[in-house]
């Protein structure tokens, strides 16, 4: 039966594969070597493997650092399709709210990429750290900077009881023999 109301569907990758650890520091080289060979085994050019693999460290290491002692493991979950890649790092911590005075320096940078009123601190008398460039931030606030210069959208949710996601996206252009693009064909 035809209602006349037309549903778009959210496309599927074309490979979507998750990673989960203990918070530990081993986890970090393991990711990756997993995600680094996976992404060159489906046909990912080795500059881009090597943008996205030093974002998601620099997510990774940000669960270690700032997830806090609740958070016993984390995800990465990977989606590749015709035009880019995501990398989500998820940890089930306690999250921040964004009054939350932890948001300062690093916090603060991460909390104005997803939500717009602190982004604009220059208004508080504040630096505006979209603006700052990494080599003047605190050692503490490079991670999310160099992130967003190796990947072309970095997001951030942080909830109270909900936890952290970092989600990153990159364009890729695949070659024409990359086995993903021939899986692609063969559908």
């Amino acid at each position: 039966m035809d209602t006349g109301v037309k549903m778009r569907a959210k496309p599927m990758p074309d490979v979507k594969f998750c990673l989960v650890f203990r918070r530990e520091t081993l986890s970090v080289p393991v990711m990756r070597r997993v995600l680094g060979d996976t992404l060159r085994g489906l046909g990912m050019d080795e500059e881009s493997v090597y943008d996205i693999l030093l974002a998601a460290t620099e997510a990774c290491t940000n669960v270690l650092t700032h997830g806090g002692r609740k958070v016993r493991g984390y995800e990465v979950l990977t989606s590749l399709g015709a035009v880019g890649c995501q990398v989500e790092v998820a940890d089930e911590g306690v999250g921040l709210a964004p009054g939350n005075p932890a948001l300062s320096n690093s916090a603060l940078l991460n909390s104005a990429l997803s939500n717009p009123a602190l982004s604009n601190s220059a208004e508080r008398g504040a630096p505006d750290p979209q603006q700052t460039p990494i080599a003047q931030l605190p050692e503490s606030g490079r991670g999310l900077a160099v992130m967003r210069a190796c990947v072309d959208n970095v997001t951030l949710d942080s909830r109270p009881g909900r936890g952290t996601v970092v989600t990153m996206r990159k364009r890729i252009r695949w070659p024409d023999d990359a086995p993903l693009r021939q899986l692609r064909a063969a559908s």
